[in-house]
């Protein structure tokens, strides 16, 4: 633990001084600086020319896959559709980018001009022709081209490859007027593979044309872009990546944009690699594990579509080795790779640095809050005996109302089981599933519908709702792309469990186990007016979106008006206009042990609230600050917030507002924000106004 927190201390140092002002005007880019700094290269064409495997072999497949014949044939026009159609000149952009790479790299180990005059040739027809891009595919063409482009330029500009003044700064003007436009902006609401793909490129394009807030632009939307757009959005703290259950192609496809981007930074000091307990590492064992045979937990289902092994693996294994970090499948995905590969084997090549003292760390996915909900891996509670089992089809609300106040079970099979109205929960009673299997899914044509699930009187009481999914999207099939089904893509009007009172207190004893609510645009769960309060290993994602009454106003959890109240071990994340638990007028509340990331809003937020305590949570890459204490009248009070691990969130780590008897210990911040003041706790009454 020692040596991973000292690797994150320092990798985060080297990110904060290169967003500080005074020091960007004093730091020049190193040059040649892409995938490999001048040292890199010379070390790299040494091992080939000696004949060192795998060096040798992979320089000569590299040079039987390099076209010297190649002809080049630019478009004004570059028009990509979804899957290449139409595709006019995508191609024939893709195959030029890459041919100028290769036989850039080429001729650096040869010497031999005609590689570098093919190189340059190719750069030269392509600068004054390209004029723009267009159809769905426009950033994602542009941002795979833009790297390889500037690496190939890179290499011939500082290598004596006679390349032009002229030619360069025309190339320079084709990368500031045609690809830098089109990706500046970034596309986050695409899958994550997208604002990969286009760091890496405006992090090269920053580098070739000595642009340092272009690089540092790129940096930051690395470690904060919003919805799918940075690291942390992309790999879970479980290694599970955005696109996990959509197809491992993709997957693999991301990891090595985002991963690409990093060597790039490592070329010029910025150690993107080690943030985030080896966040990278994480992320392709994950899905090497399970190309390989494993079998690993999957928040969704993860795809077994598009299962094959990329040649993306080489670089990523050998960097965390040469750090002392052990990446098993990542080592069995690229040794499986390498007899067929080329430029990836020589681009991964670094001098051997010396590797840190003491074993291996193996990076390890984070238990906090982990496995949550429905799936959370423990066997569903066996219901008693005279429990009343209710089969998909069957009506549940007449099994409810059978054994209100009875204390009876009611038993939900495994299937899917669509709602014609609300559930309205009676009091003392448990409703129970068997797990993932068991769905309670409201039918989207039922009139006047929104909650799934809601209380049946303001006074219920002595009710558990356990071990069952509440689906909130307008349909049960995520399909195969779950990013388009996603809720802030969605219009529709969606609650999931609802519980209401008229008074504080008014209800009591609500349990919620191993419960799944997912989808909903309203709030995933929210109860306001009850006392003792227990929600236990639950798992609510991706619930409040921009419906009315509006954005950052409804979140995944919500309790309003409660006391007594218990959050632990839960997973509340990527709320995709709130938070992923909001406390409102609540007294005695306690969130512990859960992890609450890549929420839009705040990761916590409290308001108007007192004797709360926030411990050993990990609060991970939300959009605006980790922990929000908001003024709204007169703020809140006796607020303890404890050995937390709050990491690069976009605001602050801590923000807080004319708060008392704030107690803020032992927690630890990294990343979080744009500068060095990591928590702020002001006295000041400060209204957030937007």
């Amino acid at each position: 633990m020692k040596k991973i927190f000292y690797s994150e201390m320092m990798a985060l140092i080297a990110i904060i001084s290169f967003l500080l002002p005074t020091v960007l005007q004093a730091q020049k880019f190193v040059h040649p600086g892409m995938n490999q700094t001048a040292a890199d290269l010379a070390y790299m064409k040494q091992q080939v020319l000696a004949g060192t495997q795998p060096y040798k072999a992979a320089f000569d497949r590299l040079k039987a896959a390099t076209d010297t014949t190649f002809t080049a044939k630019p478009h004004a026009h570059v028009l990509r559709g979804p899957y290449g159609r139409p595709n006019v000149g995508g191609d024939d952009l893709s195959r030029s980018a890459e041919m100028a790479y290769n036989n850039a790299l080429v001729w650096y180990i040869t010497g031999n001009r005609t590689y570098a005059d093919k190189a340059i040739g190719i750069i030269n027809t392509w600068s004054p022709v390209l004029w723009d891009f267009d159809y769905n595919d426009a950033k994602l063409l542009a941002a795979w081209t833009g790297h390889l482009w500037c690496n190939a330029a890179e290499i011939l500009r500082y290598t004596g490859a006679g390349w032009k003044q002229e030619d360069i700064d025309r190339f320079t003007g084709m990368l500031l007027t045609v690809y830098y436009p089109l990706l500046r902006f970034y596309f986050p609401q695409a899958n994550g593979n997208w604002d990969g793909a286009i760091i890496h490129s405006i992090m090269a394009i920053g580098i070739f044309t000595d642009n340092r807030t272009m690089f540092d632009n790129a940096v930051d939307h690395f470690l904060h872009g919003p919805v799918n757009g940075s690291i942390f959005k992309y790999i879970y703290p479980s290694g599970q990546c955005q696109e996990s259950a959509r197809d491992q192609g993709h997957v693999q496809l991301g990891l090595g944009e985002f991963a690409g981007a990093a060597q790039l930074a490592y070329t010029q000091g910025v150690d993107l690699f080690s943030i985030g307990n080896n966040r990278i590492a994480l992320g392709y064992e994950y899905p090497a594990g399970f190309l390989l045979g494993r079998k690993p937990q999957c928040y969704g289902t993860i795809s077994e579509r598009a299962k094959a092994l990329r040649d993306d693996y080489e670089y990523v294994y050998r960097h965390y080795t040469a750090q002392g970090v052990a990446m098993p499948f990542a080592k069995q995905a690229a040794d499986s790779m390498r007899a067929k590969a080329g430029r990836s084997i020589l681009s991964a090549v670094r001098v051997p640095v010396s590797k840190p003292g003491g074993g291996p760390i193996v990076p390890k996915p984070d238990t906090t809050g982990y496995i949550a909900g429905a799936g959370s891996g423990r066997e569903p509670v066996a219901a008693p005996g005279n429990a009343i089992v209710v089969e998909p089809g069957q009506s549940i609300q007449q099994a409810l109302d059978a054994a209100a106040g009875t204390g009876r079970w009611v038993l939900l099979k495994a299937g899917i089981h669509t709602l014609p109205a609300a559930l309205k929960m009676p009091s003392g009673i448990t409703l129970a599933g068997q797990g993932l299997g068991t769905v309670l899914f409201l039918d989207p044509s039922a009139q006047g519908e929104r909650d799934a699930i809601v209380n049946a009187g303001g006074d219920m009481h002595d009710i558990t709702i356990r071990d069952l999914v509440v689906e909130g999207s307008a349909k049960t099939d995520p399909g195969t792309d779950p990013n388009s089904n996603r809720s802030f893509r969605s219009g529709a009007n969606r609650g999931g469990i609802v519980f209401r009172s008229q008074t504080e207190g008014g209800m009591k004893n609500i349990s919620l186990v191993n419960t799944t609510v997912q989808n909903c645009t309203y709030n995933g769960v929210f109860i306001s007016g009850a006392a003792a309060i227990r929600i236990i290993r639950c798992d609510f994602t991706e619930n409040g979106s921009s419906i009315v009454p509006g954005p950052k106003l409804q979140h995944n959890l919500l309790l309003s008006h409660c006391t007594q109240a218990t959050v632990q071990d839960c997973r509340l994340d990527t709320s995709p206009y709130g938070s992923g638990v909001a406390l409102d007028h609540c007294t005695s509340a306690t969130i512990a042990s859960c992890e609450i990331a890549r929420n839009a809003y705040h990761g916590i937020l409290v308001m108007e609230s007192n004797q709360i305590s926030i411990v050993r949570n990990l609060v991970e890459g939300n959009d605006q600050s980790g922990i929000m204490l908001e003024f709204l009248h007169q703020g809140s009070s006796v607020i303890t917030i404890s050995q937390n691990r709050i990491c690069y969130n976009s605001g602050y780590g801590l923000e807080a507002y004319a708060g008392k008897e704030i107690r803020s210990a032992g927690n630890i911040y990294r990343g979080n924000g744009r500068d060095k003041i990591q928590e702020k706790i002001s006295g000041e009454k400060y209204r957030v106004m937007e």
